[in-house]
This record gives structure tokens, C-alpha cells and sequence, in this order.
């Protein structure tokens, strides 16, 4: 039976999907933070700051949210072969050993975690969900009647509330001077979702060469917080 709570239901399960508290290991990553930080390119908020806005309007927008929105349209129609096709795509794109590592280990708990929600189908599409958190992201954001653009959005938020917050424990930075960062790069999600939405398939990839620096150097880096 209907009630008049049904339309809220999308939203908690958003909310529950990108919920710090998700055992998917987003927060013992720093996506190379750790080693700008020892490195000295990133020095302090300011830096952290434009460190962000910069794969916002780069990997996020031409990369991770056109393909999040390509494979929840194929798991709606069920396709596993173009989820896996746009996930080869996705790994690709990850410039470094660690962060395909970090993609493929983050899919995996994720995946596991599907299956013990009981969602349909999640256990037969293992081997797919396994390979890339955005690819069980997308087939959950689907099985709970997520809209694409609320997906995109919750999957931004949660990317950026990951390495903020690494960023606060490594520069170091104040909570409440993190926080301010946090909300200043915000704001630049809305746009960035619309854009990604619009994004055609020849337009899809991105290259980050000091990202791709950064994870190589922190995969060989003395000392670390963070996994790699």
C-alpha cells in the first residue's frame, strides 16, 4: 500500500548511500593529498581549496558523474555487458596503480553490501559491481528510484566530503576552517552535475597529471596515514 512517506523513501536511501558510516573505506584514502601535503602543494586551505575545485571541474565533470549516469540507465535496463564496458572506461581513467586499486576495493565492500541488503539481482551482477564503487553506486541509486541527477549529486558530496575531510587531518587543518572549505566547494556541485548530465560519449575522459603525480609518488611515500 501507498502512504504518504513513499516519496521520501529515494531520498533516505541516498542519504544512507552516501553516509560516512557506509563500510566502503572512502575515508582511509587521500587520492594523493598525503603526499601534496609533505611535498608542499598543498600548504593550507587556499591550496586544499583550489586543489578540489580543480578535479571538480575536471575528473568529476568529464569522467566519474557521465559514467555514474551511463551505468544506472544500463542497470534500468538490465545490461550488464555496457555497465562493464563503461567501468573499463572508468578504470582507465584512473592514471595510477593505487587508485584503480582504491576503485576496485572500494566496489568490492560495496558490492558485498548490496548483496546483504538483499537487492534484487546484486549477487548475479557481482562480478560487475565488484570492479568500480560507482558501478554498485549506480545499480543501488536504480534499485531505489534515485533520479539520475540526485545520484550524481549524492555521489559528488560524498567524493568531496571524503577528501576534504582527509585534507583537514593532514595539512592540518581547524574543523571549522575545513568546514568553510567544505561548503565553498559546495557550491560548485550544481553545476557541475547539470554539465556532467550533458556530457556526450566522445566527450567522456579527462586527464589529471598532478593527481596522477601525487598517487604514484604517496604509493612509494615513507610514511603514510592514508592507504594506498
Amino acid at each position: 500500500m501507498c502512504t504518504s512517506t513513499d516519496g521520501t523513501l529515494p531520498l533516505l536511501r541516498l542519504m544512507h548511500l552516501v553516509s560516512p558510516s557506509l563500510p566502503v573505506g572512502g575515508f582511509t584514502y587521500s587520492q594523493g593529498i598525503e603526499w601534496a601535503v609533505e611535498t608542499g602543494w598543498i600548504r593550507d586551505a587556499d591550496d586544499l581549496e583550489r586543489w578540489m575545485a580543480d578535479q571538480i571541474g575536471s575528473s568529476l565533470r568529464y569522467l566519474d558523474l557521465p559514467l555514474l549516469v551511463r551505468m544506472q540507465a544500463a542497470s534500468r535496463e538490465r545490461d550488464q555487458a555496457v555497465v562493464s564496458g563503461w567501468v573499463d572506461i572508468l578504470l582507465a581513467g584512473r592514471e595510477t596503480t593505487e587508485l584503480r586499486r582504491e576503485e576496485a576495493a572500494r566496489g568490492r565492500a560495496l558490492a558485498d553490501l548490496l548483496i546483504a541488503w538483499g537487492l534484487e539481482d546484486a549477487l548475479a551482477w557481482k562480478p560487475q559491481l565488484a570492479c568500480s564503487q560507482a558501478a554498485g553506486f549506480a545499480f543501488a541509486a536504480d534499485a531505489w528510484r534515485i533520479a539520475p541527477s540526485d545520484a550524481a549529486t549524492g555521489y559528488a558530496w560524498s567524493w568531496l566530503e571524503n577528501l576534504v575531510v582527509a585534507g583537514i587531518k593532514l595539512v592540518p587543518l581547524g574543523q571549522t576552517r575545513g568546514q568553510q572549505t567544505l561548503a565553498r566547494l559546495a557550491t560548485l556541485i550544481p553545476s557541475t552535475v547539470a554539465a556532467a548530465l550533458e556530457i556526450a560519449d566522445e566527450e567522456i575522459g579527462t586527464s589529471t597529471p598532478a593527481l596522477a603525480i601525487a598517487s604514484s609518488a604517496h604509493e612509494t611515500q615513507y610514511t603514510r596515514l592514508f592507504r594506498s
